[in-house]
């Protein structure tokens, strides 16, 4: 599957490791920039906040995102909502994130879709538990930590 970058528009690029037909995560090509890392982050700290804490109920003052508005919808809306966390993990992975904090991102987002799934229960689940955020500030921990070991 190609890689697109978002700096060269709608031409796809092959990496360098799926040219050459290495399926290992692109962390172990000691040549990639730190840069893309830290775009990512900032890209997944951006989604993180749209799922999570994009608004803010008024008179309560609690923050929404639409994790909590899209899982209002039935049985699709807890499917949908699955999909960032399921993006963050795959970029995690593939920026070479250890297995722990890998494991640890896909239990939060377990944890989110199955009490999530419960009527009324699981939405206000949602907006207490905010799994994105807690995927968020995993993966920002775990790859700032491998960068600054280097």
């Amino acid at each position: 599957m190609p890689y697109i970058s978002s700096d060269q528009g709608d031409r796809a690029v092959r990496r360098p490791d799926e040219l050459a037909g290495d399926t290992s995560p692109q962390s172990a090509d000691p040549n990639r920039p730190q840069t893309a890392v830290l775009r990512d982050l900032e890209r997944i700290d951006t989604v993180a906040r749209l799922m999570d804490a994009q608004f803010r109920l008024p008179l309560v003052g609690t923050r929404i995102g639409l994790d909590g508005l899209i899982g209002l919808v039935p049985g699709i809306g807890d499917v949908a909502v699955m999909l960032p966390p399921l993006w963050m993990i795959q970029r995690g992975w593939q920026h070479g994130a250890r297995r722990r904090t890998l494991v640890r991102m896909t239990m939060n987002s377990g944890i989110d879709l199955v009490i999530g799934a419960i009527p009324l229960v699981g939405d206000l689940f949602d907006i207490g538990y905010k799994a994105n955020l807690r995927n968020a500030t995993l993966l920002r921990g775990d790859l700032t930590r491998a960068s600054s070991a280097d």
